[in-house]
């Protein structure tokens, strides 16, 4: 499986797609396609934002994705990787896509001076994806999650 940080457009579509599938699967969300596009793209455009990270097999077919953001810890004088936007294609899923997205991350930030960790969020209905990220070490014995939105 190889992983790659996208810097070219030519995956916005799919991850577009990507991004429509996960938010109906997971909390029956209709989300507006034409302002996913622009947002996706935004991303791209500017690493500041975020950074998406593929998975492709080895004929170079997409099998899944996630997004990651920095978030400053004055604590630790270093920056959390937040995990957001995590979607493997049903047809490979149990295939340990996820797994080797994290993994690339983790030994990124173990390699890197600037990160000190990895976090995500997960809807608390999706056990499945409670149960993968648990198989992987993480743990969400810490903190709790309070958000308001507009």
């Amino acid at each position: 499986m190889n992983i790659i940080q996208v810097t070219d457009k030519k995956y916005i579509d799919t991850i577009v797609q990507c991004q429509l599938s996960m938010a109906k699967e997971t909390e029956n969300l209709n989300l507006d396609p034409k302002l996913l596009h622009q947002g996706v793209k935004s991303v791209i455009e500017d690493s500041n934002k975020g950074t998406y990270y593929i998975a492709l097999n080895e004929n170079d077919e997409f099998m899944g994705m996630l997004l990651t953001m920095n978030e400053w810890s004055d604590w630790r004088c270093k920056n959390v990787l937040w995990i957001h936007s995590v979607y493997v294609l049903p047809q490979f899923r149990s295939h340990g896509v996820f797994k080797s997205l994290y993994n690339h991350l983790k030994l990124m930030v173990s390699n890197s001076d600037d990160l000190v960790g990895l976090r995500l969020y997960v809807d608390k209905t999706n056990t499945s994806a409670i149960e993968v990220y648990k198989k992987v070490g993480m743990s969400d014995e810490h903190y709790g999650l309070f958000e308001w939105l507009k």
